[in-house]
């Protein structure tokens, strides 16, 4: 339950600092990368009431709320899809670029060094209990270190080179992971009806 709890307080912090340097700089995909931090917390919700309730009771059946969260989460992915389609689209015809990425390139080193410490902690705590929640959940995570190596490329490539068009490029990496993790939610809700 701890690394639910660490999952759920770092991706609020990883959020609100994220949307805030996005939006000062103008950077859309710091700023979807934010938003994707507050989704993972949703799903991280849903996994904590999971983890919860298998330790409590391991014979009861699927609860409600796991599901509503996995289908909220699966379609938060998708309207963030959407919502940053157009805002990538918009930037390329109008030609802006951020003003900045450095808070990007930081931010996306912190959040590799820290997911990649935690994806361990949850394996080998949940190998340790044979809990495959815990070890699902940290498979999840995995996709927040390629999203963060997105967010990494983009971020150094326009500071190194100052190209408005790399944060659509790396903005359209968010995306993809978004429809991948949005479309998993979903079946995950499906299959547990």
């Amino acid at each position: 339950m701890l690394f639910a709890v660490l999952t759920i307080v770092f991706n609020i912090v990883e959020g609100v600092v994220s949307i805030w340097f996005g939006v000062s700089d103008d950077m859309l995909t710091l700023s979807g990368f934010g938003v994707d931090s507050f989704i993972e917390t949703i799903s991280a919700v849903g996994v904590a009431v999971m983890i919860t309730r298998i330790r409590n009771n391991q014979d009861t059946d699927k609860i409600r709320f796991e599901i509503t969260a996995l289908k909220i989460t699966g379609w938060c992915f998708y309207i963030l899809a959407v919502i940053l389609t157009t805002g990538a689209v918009f930037n390329l015809v109008q030609g802006h670029k951020p003003e900045s990425t450095l808070a990007g390139v930081i931010i996306s080193l912190i959040s590799i060094v820290s997911m990649l410490g935690l994806i361990a902690a949850k394996k080998k705590l949940g190998r340790k209990l044979n809990c495959q929640p815990l070890i699902a959940d940290a498979n999840c995570n995995l996709v927040c270190v390629y999203m963060s190596v997105v967010l990494l490329v983009a971020s150094g490539a326009f500071e190194l080179f100052d190209l408005g068009w790399i944060d659509a490029v790396g903005t359209a990496g968010i995306i993809f992971f978004s429809v991948k993790e949005g479309r998993e939610s979903l079946e995950q809700a499906k299959a547990l009806k």
